[in-house]
């Protein structure tokens, strides 16, 4: 689409939700994020490229959802609208 200079915000919404809802998941779980700071005192994530416990991988995922959610806010924001009169831009 961006070859065609063609956007479709509906598509980062749309990813924007599915991240927020696997983060809230990935948050709320047992051995999730709240978990590792609560628990595990927010200790070192990056100790090895080796996940050993559960809690480090989820948090990981976790880290990488917001900086998607970023990227597909500011690309909702930033990109430009070619097709104003078309429904799905």
């Amino acid at each position: 689409m961006s070859y065609k200079k063609k956007t479709l915000p509906v598509l980062n919404i749309f990813g924007i939700l599915c991240c927020l809802v696997y983060a809230i998941i990935l948050f709320t779980e047992k051995d999730g994020v709240r978990a590792w700071v609560t628990e595990h005192n927010a200790e070192d994530l990056v100790q090895t490229m080796k996940a050993t416990k559960p809690w480090i991988e989820k948090t990981r995922e976790f880290g990488g959802l917001l900086i998607l959610i970023f990227v597909l806010g500011l690309n909702l924001l930033k990109a430009p609208r070619i097709n104003q009169g078309d429904p799905l831009s």
